[in-house]
């Protein structure tokens, strides 16, 4: 171990805080340290120039709730900053500390504590495929997840993430319901466990780890079903939107993802070149076994052609197709082009097709739409996840502006703080009120709700 000096310049003890959770697995190897401070804010230029230089002293890796207990009591004592950390697949900066001290692996934290009918309770710290796999065992499968998740732990997306493959049909993570129960340890002088339920969950759910740590989350399940990945090509952009509109609302076919594309973005995705047509729009969808011949209807009624339907596979030799949607498109543009970015959009319902062309002939080849059919306020509407062709943040603002001027709502993923982020994806709750009873000191990810000032 390391000999970790007590940092005067931000006032905590870092050797007095390791002394205290002697036992606790510790990693100070400079390295790795730096690799677990980082998740792919990289997404964001702007973001990635802000935290280029930000990184933890040491991590910190629970083997159970106790040890979590541990680090909290040690933190509160000594001042420590503590972010909590998951897969690293957030793409905010959710996972990078600002002020130095501790991160917190969770991912020891990996146990499935039971599995009922409709539900399942869990450690945080278990990645999202494991829990599928089990719950499938006995006919279920998690509402949604984000397209990490393979990768992707099911503590991270509560706490850091929005929606994801399913939220076609059950909304956003923060929608009553999608998160039944939260176990989450306080940073207060007597560090504790409190027990959240249905709304009271909203306190933890896209807070970034700054009002709690996750120890364990009961979510609700859906009825599995045997998917298919599907790719349909169409001549132009407005023509998938349109095949994409109606599958979302189409009640009677059962899908999973409906995720309209202009190309070139589907150039992109190397794995599937020879699936998806050149200089064709494509919307790529997962549709249950027994809606694929009504599906094939629809596509044909509109002009479409489906170029590819497969079962989904999630194996490790398998390239399941949702990774080609929701964030792991920006990824995939980036291995061919570092100057593009992306932004994340919400369409007005009551003009949603209209809106999208409207943003489309405005920004022409600077903005490559990509679009993911969501529920939202118990509506079928779209969010944006449009690629842009960065040059400067000034110009990123610029087209925000000229997006909500249009009644189209942003939420800025070029931020790490929540208010100035999340905008329709934030909670109803008072997590600002939360965060000063359950974390005082301001030790929980600190810096990244702008509105809290430590006691």
């Amino acid at each position: 171990m390391r000999n970790h000096p007590r940092n005067a310049a931000r006032d905590f003890d870092l050797a007095g805080f390791i002394a205290a959770i002697d036992g606790v697995p510790v990693i100070d190897n400079p390295g790795e340290v730096r690799l677990k401070s980082k998740d792919y804010s990289w997404f964001s230029p702007i973001l990635k120039d802000i935290l280029r230089d930000k990184n933890a002293d040491v991590v910190v890796c629970p083997r159970n709730e106790e040890d979590v207990l541990r680090i909290a009591r040690a933190a509160v004592r000594h001042r420590v900053p503590i972010t909590a950390r998951g897969g690293g697949t957030g793409n905010y900066g959710q996972a990078t500390p600002l002020n130095g001290g501790a991160v917190i692996d969770m991912t020891a934290l990996n146990a499935i504590q039971w599995v009922k009918p409709g539900k399942v309770r869990v450690q945080a710290g278990i990645k999202l495929i494991d829990i599928d796999n089990e719950v499938r065992k006995s006919g279920w499968e998690l509402r949604m997840h984000p397209s990490t998740k393979r990768m992707a732990t099911v503590g991270g997306f509560v706490a850091g993430g929005s929606g994801g493959v399913g939220s076609v049909n059950h909304g956003y993570l923060r929608e009553l319901g999608n998160v039944l129960g939260a176990r989450v340890v306080t940073f207060d002088d007597e560090p504790r466990i409190v027990e959240l339920r249905d709304t009271d969950t909203l306190t933890i759910n896209h807070a970034f780890g700054t009002t709690g740590i996750i120890t364990e989350l009961e979510m609700p399940l859906a009825a599995a079903w045997p998917w298919f990945d599907v790719i349909i090509a169409v001549d132009d952009f407005a023509n998938a939107v349109r095949i994409g509109h109606q599958l979302a609302l189409a009640d009677g076919l059962v899908k999973k993802l409906v995720t309209p594309m202009a190309w070139p973005i589907p150039s992109y995705f190397t794995h599937f070149k020879s699936e998806f047509p050149r200089d064709r729009s494509c919307v790529i969808a997962m549709i249950a076994e027994p809606s694929l011949s009504p599906l094939k209807s629809l596509v044909a009624a509109e002009g479409g052609e489906i170029t590819y339907c497969v079962p989904s596979e999630e194996g490790p030799d398998s390239r399941p197709l949702y990774e080609c949607t929701w964030n792991h498109t920006t990824l995939h543009a980036l291995k061919f082009d570092r100057k593009i970015t992306y932004l994340q959009s919400l369409y007005p319902a009551e003009r949603l097709e209209a809106a999208i062309a409207e943003i489309r002939a405005l920004f022409q080849d600077e903005l490559m739409p990509h679009l993911e059919f969501i529920r939202y306020n118990g509506r079928v509407q779209v969010s944006g996840l449009h690629l842009i062709r960065y040059t400067s943040a000034a110009r990123v603002k610029e087209i925000f502006a000229m997006h909500e001027a249009r009644g189209v709502m942003i939420a800025d993923p070029h931020v790490f703080t929540l208010e100035d982020g999340t905008r329709h994806r934030g909670t109803d709750a008072d997590q600002l009120s939360f965060k000063r009873k359950v974390d005082p000191y301001g030790l929980l990810n600190p810096g990244k709700m702008r509105g809290f000032t430590p006691a």
